[in-house]
């Protein structure tokens, strides 16, 4: 037990409190003689978690600080391998591995439910961000940030340029979105090192010199600018004498020059901020900024969330809707800016019309000047002050708790280094906000914050079609022009350098010195809580049996049988409406307020759900997901009901903005996650379940979303009886199932209140859906989105080639982490890359965010032959395996194992089936995965091809297509 003033392996406690939020307690301590700052968070979570950040303002655009995060973790004096960071990926239970840049920090965070294997973690961690091979290896900066690439055509010389991180932004700063927070921090703040950006602009990555990195990476990755933070059930005396012993008490700083200074923006008003951008008309958007103050005032930051989410946080929310009813934009949202020193809410106008932008910003103003005036509706209050609560209750962040804890922390603890655990206490927050919903204290807030406000931004994103070949273009083809013979032969043997870094095996003896678990260490496997199909119900039940902290969870599938063919896309539509609409009992304001105020989430969506053993027999379903505290079960009860059985589909003008907003946010998911819309797209021309999800929810949907907006006002009567007619062929109480997640006496009363839902019974028989779908054709397509890099998905059906088993998935994780990632990433430049083979034989690769296309497509075809000589040590196999069985061994939340199960019930699996599959993996030789070399060349030859990416590149590649689309043209 750690107490106050207790010195400990060169660590003083300098507090210690409970914490409530984490079931917990919260210890701060300080090394002595390294100055370094300490977090631990003590609890019982087997999942236990790591964090070491540094405070990293940038001070230039040259995104220094993203290309120290990669580049560290490419070797270190201890563990002098090319890719240490891959190595962990492929050999650790890690149930979190990453290193993230912020706006002004970098944080290098892991988590593992084993806790040698998180000793292990911190190891390479420490060693790699305290004494990288940077210094001594300058082909690392080369390969992680940029260099040079010569090329001849014609007697000509061209140059590019090259780099992970600077094509990773190309395509991240291709997002107007993306483009627009930025120009908001520097328009709101450019004092300060938010007016940089920290990933960096790939207009001004090629300045940075390999000396500016060097002495960057000397005067900021030092233990005196650190936070380390640990999280769970660890032996703590251990874990700090590890710290000790291996690393703050040997290590010695390579500078004593100051870090960048975060800086600090004095109140003013930058109300006329243009940023053109060549991207298309429909991305143009209006970024309008307050600032907040001081991070180190939680409870105003956190009310600013929850003021934001009242005003702004659905269709019906006061400033929303004045936005949307005046007609000035396709969308609208707002957020907090926060995670830095002076946060700030931001207002955002999608899709905005042109010279929108001062509307927008009168609009904002007025309508919340009426709000202090007039009073904000207290219900709308409270119901953002219940979902806040009900998030943090649910602690279902998406990543290891640990993690997400240390992210939070450091929200405060960056910028107080006297209160580390400032953003951890939310309870006496959210109490004090309650109370003060009694009086004016969210009318105040909106005073200040924006009515009243001296320091605001108003930025306009004005999309401006390029002339010519661009800044960065020209300024290469004047380099090339210019370079001599001796300065060409340069290049080209840095390049060769570069390659053979890149090529060259790691010498077994590098490679012996990386810890890793053997899988005698990883135990036995944790089975999932049963689930139980029940039939004494009003309706078919799953039941799972899992702890959820008083929480129930219900999702109620209804099949789609019953609906034709050419009516399919409606469905999804139908999906987008509920919950925004008008009922019978409430209208769509009031329905809004009742769902947050009383549920946790309600959604309704699509699901295809594929046999395992067969992908020819699926079924398809509209799913109703809801949850809600086990004291709110009415609620739960009979609000989706409500909405699935008495909306009214009259209102044109507000189900035109849903529409609306569902295609813009489609638009935004082709250009930044192409490779998962590439990899659903080819999964359409290879089986009938896909050809069906596209139409739900795919690029065909999205072609047909299009072409109804274009024709909205001639056909929204028939759209209107469509609705109704689809709604009535779906929600009966035929073929539905439903799943329950929570207490036993929670289950019992549910039904008590439910019901059968009053479902009536279809007379009619199933219009044979699944017999309507066309046959797959298999096809070469091309879509352009507005993104400066590509998305590269080929595939091909191989169900009736191989069986699926555990040698699929273990070699999955060896060809992505070894042979894609080496030939993909590291050479070819692309951010992202990885294969894999689903259970009913869809077999893919994909890369992400890529420069290249021809090249890429050359490497997914050469991976069969990779795999054919496939001969790893006998301790790279079990790494193999080790990695691969630590995704089924991984904590998941409640929710996501009734959903785990529920997908496993309906893909008809054994209730055994991911133990099944994990005593497989467990048991994969090399043999086993070679067999399946055969298959992968089945994949080589197909010809199902599907390319997201800029129209340069889709042009310029020697790939044929049969079909090219501008997607946002069409």
């Amino acid at each position: 037990m750690l107490e106050p003033n207790q010195d400990l392996h060169g660590f003083h406690v300098l507090s210690r409190e409970p914490l409530a939020e984490i079931d917990g307690e919260a210890y701060v301590l300080r090394h002595t003689a390294s100055g370094a700052r300490l977090l631990y968070l003590k609890n019982d979570d087997p999942n236990k978690a790591f964090s070491i950040a540094f405070k990293t303002p940038p001070a230039d655009d040259t995104g220094v600080f993203h290309i120290l995060e990669h580049s560290v973790l490419c070797g270190s004096d201890k563990f002098p391998v090319k890719e240490p960071f891959v190595n962990l990926l492929k050999t650790s239970m890690q149930t979190f591995l990453n290193a993230l840049t912020f706006p002004d920090k970098t944080m290098y965070p892991v988590a593992s439910t084993n806790e040698q294997d998180l000793l292990n973690l911190m190891d390479v961690y420490l060693d790699a961000v305290l004494h990288p091979a940077i210094y001594g290896d300058r082909r690392i900066f080369e390969q992680e940030g940029w260099h040079y690439e010569i090329s001849e055509a014609d007697g000509k010389r061209a140059l590019a340029y090259n780099g992970v991180v600077f094509n990773e932004m190309k395509g991240a700063l291709s997002d107007a979105e993306s483009v627009l927070y930025h120009a908001v921090d520097k328009a709101l703040l450019p004092g300060t090192c938010y007016a940089f950006e920290s990933g960096g602009d790939p207009a001004a990555i090629p300045s940075l010199t390999y000396e500016g990195y060097l002495d960057t990476h000397a005067r900021h990755y030092r233990l005196d600018n650190s936070y380390i933070v640990l999280y769970g059930d660890l032996d703590v005396d251990r874990v700090l004498g590890f710290l000790d012993d291996n690393y703050l008490s040997k290590a010695q700083r390579r500078s004593d020059e100051a870090p960048n200074a975060i800086g600090h923006q004095a109140p003013f008003v930058a109300a006329d901020t243009t940023v053109e951008m060549d991207t298309a008309p429909e991305n143009a958007c209006v970024g309008l900024a307050y600032a907040v103050g001081d991070a180190r005032d939680f409870e105003r930051v956190l009310a600013a969330d929850v003021l934001v989410d009242a005003l702004m946080g659905g269709n019906e929310s006061p400033i929303k809707r004045a936005v949307l009813d005046a007609g000035i934009g396709g969308d609208c949202t707002a957020y907090l800016m926060d995670s830095q020193a002076q946060p700030a809410v931001m207002f955002m106008l999608r899709g905005a019309k042109p010279g929108a932008a001062g509307a927008f910003r009168t609009i904002v103003e007025e309508q919340a000047a009426a709000l202090v005036r007039d009073g904000i509706p207290k219900d709308l209050l409270g119901a953002s002050l219940a979902q806040m609560s009900f998030d943090l209750r649910e602690r279902d962040r998406g990543i290891a708790d640990g993690v997400a804890l240390a992210m939070n922390a450091l929200a405060g603890w960056l910028y107080a280094d006297d209160d580390a655990t400032a953003y951890l206490h939310y309870e006496g927050p959210l109490a004090h906000m309650r109370a003060g919903l009694e009086g004016r204290y969210f009318e105040d807030l909106l005073e200040e914050l924006v009515v009243e406000s001296g320091h605001k931004a108003l930025v306009d994103l004005v999309p401006t079609p390029q002339e010519g070949a661009g800044a960065q273009a020209a300024e290469l083809a004047q380099k090339a022009a210019a370079l001599s013979d001796d300065d060409a032969a340069r290049i080209e043997r840095e390049v060769e350098s570069l390659r053979e870094r890149q090529e060259a095996p790691d010498a077994p003896e590098d490679l012996a010195t990386l810890p890793h678990l053997r899988v005698d260490d990883i135990g036995e496997g944790a089975p999932d809580p049963e689930m139980i199909e029940l039939a004494d119900t009003p309706l078919p039940c799953l039941y799972h049996t899992v702890p959820t902290r008083k929480i129930d969870y219900l999702y109620t599938y209804f099949d789609l049988g019953r609906v034709a063919w050419e009516d399919v896309p409606y469905v999804t539509v139908l999906a987008s409406l509920l919950g925004q609409l008008d009922t019978e009992a409430h209208t769509a304001a009031e329905l809004d307020v009742e769902s947050r105020l009383h549920l946790g989430s309600l959604r309704f969506f699509t699901d295809v759900h594929v046999d395992t053993g067969d992908p020819r027999t699926f079924r398809a379903t509209l799913t109703v997901a809801a949850s809600a505290l086990s004291e709110e079960l009415a609620s739960l009860a009979a609000l989706p009901r409500e909405v699935w059985a008495t909306t009214r589909f009259d209102d044109a003008s507000r189900i035109k903005d849903v529409l609306v907003q569902q295609r813009i946010a489609m638009e935004q998911s082709f250009a930044n996650e192409g490779h998962a819309k590439a990899s659903a797209r080819l999964q359409s021309y290879l089986f009938g379940n896909g050809v069906l999800a596209d139409r739900l929810s795919g690029v065909g949907y999205y072609l047909f979303l299009k072409d109804l907006i274009a024709h909205f006002d001639e056909r929204f009567d028939r759209l209107k009886a469509k609705l109704a007619q689809v709604s009535a062929q779906i929600f009966v109480k035929n073929d539905v199932v439903v799943s329950f997640t929570g207490a036993p006496e929670d289950r019992a009363r549910f039904f008590e209140l439910a019901g059968d839902f009053g479902l009536p019974v279809s007379p009619e028989p199933p219009l044979g859906l699944y017999a309507q779908i066309p046959r797959p054709e298999i096809k070469r397509e091309a879509f352009i989105v507005p993104s400066d890099v590509s998305y590269v998905a080929k595939g091909a059906d191989v169900h009736q080639i191989s069986d699926y088993a555990g040698a699929w998935v273990v070699l999955g994780n060896a060809l992505s982490l070894d042979y894609l990632w080496n030939e993909v990433r590291v050479k070819g430049g692309a951010y992202g890359v990885g294969f894999k083979r689903t259970p009913m034989g869809f077999a893919r690769f994909y890369s992400f965010r890529d420069p290249h296309i021809d090249e890429t497509i050359e490497r997914y075809d050469r991976a069969a032959e990779w795999i054919a000589a496939f001969d790893p040590s006998e301790e790279e196999m079990e790494g193999y395996i080790v990695s691969t069985v630590a995704s089924h061994d991984a904590p998941v939340k409640p929710r996501l194992v009734a959903r785990r199960q529920d997908v496993g019930y309906f893909a008809h699996r054994a209730p055994v089936w991911r133990e099944m599959l994990r005593d497989q993996e467990l048991r994969v030789t090399p043999d086993a995965v070679r067999a399946c070399a055969p298959t992968l060349r089945a994949v080589a030859a197909s010809p199902a091809v599907c390319v997201f990416g800029s129209r340069e590149t889709i042009e310029g590649a020697a790939t044929s297509f049969n079909r090219v689309v501008d997607l946002l043209a069409e």
